[in-house]
């Protein structure tokens, strides 16, 4: 069986897990954008390849990644390999949790300032 992937809803996923909303995507590809294109484009299944690349470099994912992310086949994936045989895991964890709790946070951080600045920017813009 030969699965489509749905390129306009991975769209929709990669961007929600940014923390994206339709209308600061739609702002990021200019003025011929609005929130309602950008729903109209979530729903579409084939997305053209310039708009594709676009839309990626503004999300900072590969391109090949809206093309290729299938969610049913990486629930398989965890689904199928992961058995809790709590007997025989013998598992050694090989980094510090709190370490990257740390890197996570100081990534959320430069995420904040980066939008901070960002809207700093347009409001200085705006004036």
């Amino acid at each position: 069986m030969n699965k489509t992937i749905h390129q306009g809803r991975n769209i929709k996923r990669f961007r929600e897990m940014l923390g994206i909303k339709q209308e600061g995507l739609a702002y990021q590809l200019g003025d011929d954008w609005n929130q309602q294109r950008i729903s109209a484009l979530e729903q579409k299944e084939l997305i053209d390849d310039p708009l594709l690349e676009q839309v990626a470099k503004l999300l900072k994912v590969p391109a090949e990644a809206i093309k290729n992310f299938d969610e049913e086949a990486a629930i398989n994936v965890i689904g199928n390999n992961y058995h809790d045989n709590s007997a025989s895991v013998n598992y050694h964890c090989t980094f510090n949790p709190i370490d990257k709790i740390v890197e996570l946070y100081e990534a959320l951080v430069k995420s904040e300032k980066e939008k901070v600045a960002l809207l700093q920017q347009l409001l200085d813009n705006k004036k």
